[in-house]
């Protein structure tokens, strides 16, 4: 007799990350090739010798410094492992194996895995013609089971933007009683005047969390840190369910460090946007399809000729983020990591 493990664990796919090939520039994973900013650095190294000790478990210093910056209640924050951590979290703590979790598709392909992982049921709703989310239609989907729902913006993986005027009009009709999370995992590379602040929205609505990182703009995708801002009861929730020390000490102090250095991420973020609609502008002249992206990537919505487009690339030495069948993502790296992918899109054809 073996041992019994679920059943429907055997139909979840796995999370895929980003390859890695030795000699290869990695343009897979949406991490900033500078690395981590240097104050981050140092901080790291200081922390370094505390690291026989257990890190904070409240997190307490970090929590402090995130509603310093965002001038909010420290009891509306919650620090978790990535932010992909505090996903899994909101829904532990607003869902049964009787509620429904509603996002877009294809979007972070973590949502299906950690909603069938609860065992909260999933409601996938497609993206619209232009790579969008559809928020008429994620409307729509709402039930009396609905707990919770995922708006990423910029959407991962087409770098699609929700504008602040269609997202309030949106959340103006969500019922109360349903908590929408605004994924802004990429919040700190948005350089368009009409997009939304959900950190803003969360002052005023009592059924929206702002969930970031700072695996992508600060550089610290290797230690882990990610934060919600919520409403109180729901930041509480989540501390609840959280993993004991799940948030390690060289990632609390790194992110600290990083939250004083804004002015060396804005120089960064200014790089990462110029060299965005650079390569924006080349891969349309080459007479490919790329949605406006407001993310540190370009989406190529490649159909069947993913596949194709995928081993082109790796022949190359770059390495891209495919998803078959459908396209590929291309995270912007620096600019001769870009001029490499550049060429050989150039050379497999738009």
């Amino acid at each position: 007799m073996s041992v019994r493990t679920r059943a429907d664990l055997e139909q979840l796919p796995p999370y895929v990350a980003g390859r890695t090939v030795p000699g290869s520039i990695k343009l897979a994973s949406n991490e900033v090739s500078e690395g981590p900013l240097p104050s981050a650095v140092t901080a790291i190294n200081q922390a370094a010798t505390e690291v026989h000790r257990y890190p904070d478990m409240g997190v307490s210093a970090l929590t402090e410094a995130l509603a310093a910056h965002y001038d909010v209640a420290p009891e509306q924050i919650a620090v978790g492992c990535g932010s992909v951590a505090l996903c899994e979290q909101l829904v532990q703590a607003t869902c049964t194996a009787e509620d429904e979790v509603i996002f877009p598709w294809r979007s972070f392909e973590a949502y299906p895995i950690i909603t069938q992982v609860v065992g909260a049921r999933q409601v996938k709703v497609p993206l619209t013609g232009e790579h969008a989310l559809d928020l008429e239609a994620m409307l729509a989907a709402v039930t009396p089971t609905t707990r919770l729902m995922f708006v990423c913006t910029p959407n991962n993986p087409t770098g699609t933007l929700v504008r602040e005027a269609e997202l309030n009009a949106f959340l103006d009709r969500v019922p109360g009683d349903v908590l929408v999370v605004l994924d802004e995992a990429y919040f700190e590379f948005v350089d368009d005047p009409e997009a939304p602040d959900g950190v803003e929205i969360t002052r005023v609505r009592d059924n929206v969390v702002s969930m970031r990182t700072f695996s992508k703009a600060y550089g610290l995708a290797g230690l882990r840190a990610g934060y919600a801002i919520a409403p109180v009861k729901v930041a509480e929730a989540l501390r609840k369910v959280t993993i004991p020390f799940s948030v390690n000490a060289l990632a609390q102090s790194a992110a600290i460090a990083s939250l004083q250095a804004q002015e060396e991420l804005r120089r960064r973020c200014a790089d990462v946007i110029a060299e965005r609609g650079r390569v924006h502008r080349e891969l349309v002249a080459m007479g490919y399809e790329v949605p406006e992206t407001q993310a540190n990537f370009v989406w190529l919505p490649l159909g069947e000729r993913t596949t194709a487009f995928n081993e082109h690339c790796l022949e190359n030495r770059v390495v891209v983020r495919a998803f078959v069948g459908e396209g590929a993502r291309v995270t912007i790296g620096q600019a001769h990591e870009n001029d490499a992918f550049l060429a050989a899109a150039k050379s497999f054809g738009g």
